[in-house]
């Protein structure tokens, strides 16, 4: 059963820059690395809500589990960090469209 683990975050004031080129250049390519398959990205402009909410996929729970255990999730998340605040994790059974 595909599995989609669903991310939050807010950029921390003045590191937005910073937090894009890591996206890009660091983020995205590792957690790719790591077996993950980006879906989706996006960005709150209005409202009470997170200003980035983000999926990525697997084929099955136990891949996701195997990978958010890791050494390497756990230092990229760490890096993550140096530019994000309330950052949240939650699996969600793998559905078409937006989830969150």
């Amino acid at each position: 059963m595909p599995v989609k683990l669903l991310m939050s975050w807010n950029i921390l004031p003045g590191r937005e820059q910073e937090y894009f080129e890591f996206v890009v250049r660091e983020f995205i390519p590792d957690i790719q690395q790591l077996g993950l398959e980006t879906t989706e990205a996006w960005v709150t402009v209005y409202g009470d809500h997170p200003q980035i909410l983000a999926a990525a996929r697997t084929n099955n729970p136990d891949d996701l589990r195997q990978i958010i255990l890791s050494q390497e999730w756990d230092a990229l998340t760490t890096r993550l960090l140096d530019f994000v605040k309330d950052l949240e994790f939650r699996t969600v059974r793998d559905r078409p469209g937006f989830q969150m």
